[in-house]
C-alpha cells in the first residue's frame, strides 16, 4: 500500500478504464481534480493516502457538451461481507446502468466467520479432480494468453498493434486512462489544484491521444 502505487493508480485504474472503454468513442477527459483522506495509513508507517477521489470533467468534441465522473478508491475500509465494495453507476441522457461488482450471487454464513458474499478469484488456483492446473479458462489467465497471442501475431508480421485496439487494452486505447490517473496524482501533489489534459489543438477527433498534462 503506497510503496509502489497510490490507491488511485492501483484500484481507480479499473473504474476509469471501464468508463473510458464504454464512452471513449464519443467523449474524452479534459480536467481532473483530486481529493484525498489521510491519516490511518500514515499512522501505520505507510506514506500514502487512505482514500482518493478523482473528479473528472469530460467533453464531447465539436458539440459543446460536457460530462462529469467521480472515481473513489480506498485502502482503508472496515471488514465487510465482501473483500472490496465495488459499485458502478452511470447516468446518461437516455438511460442508466448500475453494476454491483461486489455481490455476484455467492452467499454463505458460518459460525466462525459470519455472513459473507465471497467473490470469485481472478483464476482457479485449486487443481481439478486429477490434480492438474484448472485455471486456464478464468479471465486472469485468459487475458495474459490473449496478449501473448497478439504479440506473437504482431512479431510475425501477421498484424499490427493498431489491429488489436478494439480487442485488447493497447497503449492507444489506454492513453486517456493513464492521463486521468497521472493528472489525479499531480492534482493531489499540488494541493488538489485542477489539472488540465491537453490534446492536439488542430484536431477535434475524440479518439486522439492526450499530448500533455498540466
Amino acid at each position: 500500500a503506497g510503496k509502489s502505487s497510490d490507491i488511485s493508480y492501483y484500484l481507480n485504474a479499473h473504474h476509469v478504464d471501464f468508463l473510458h472503454w464504454a464512452v471513449g468513442h464519443q467523449a474524452r477527459p479534459v480536467r481532473v481534480t483530486a481529493l484525498a483522506s489521510n491519516g490511518v495509513a500514515r499512522e501505520q508507517g505507510l506514506p500514502t493516502e487512505d482514500t482518493i477521489t478523482l473528479a473528472t470533467q469530460w467533453e464531447i468534441p465539436g458539440t459543446g457538451r460536457t460530462a462529469s465522473a467521480l472515481f473513489t478508491s480506498s485502502w482503508v475500509a472496515p471488514k465487510s461481507d465482501v473483500h472490496s465494495q465495488q459499485h458502478f453507476f452511470y447516468q446518461g441522457e437516455s438511460g442508466e446502468v448500475r453494476v454491483d461488482q461486489a455481490h455476484r450471487g455467492y452467499n454463505m454464513a458460518t459460525d466462525e466467520d459470519g455472513y459473507a458474499s465471497p467473490n470469485p478469484l481472478f483464476m482457479k488456483y485449486t487443481p481439478d479432480a486429477s490434480g492438474r492446473f484448472a485455471g486456464r479458462s478464468a479471465y486472469g489467465y485468459a487475458s495474459i494468453a490473449d496478449f501473448v497471442k497478439a504479440a506473437a501475431s504482431v512479431n510475425a508480421g501477421e498484424s499490427t498493434a493498431s489491429d488489436w485496439d478494439d480487442q485488447l487494452a493497447t497503449a492507444a486505447t489506454t492513453a486517456g486512462v493513464t492521463a486521468i490517473l497521472e493528472a489525479g496524482r499531480r492534482s493531489l501533489d499540488a494541493g488538489s489544484t485542477p489539472v488540465e489534459i491537453h490534446y492536439d489543438s488542430s484536431s477535434s477527433e475524440v479518439m486522439d491521444s492526450p499530448v500533455s498534462i498540466g
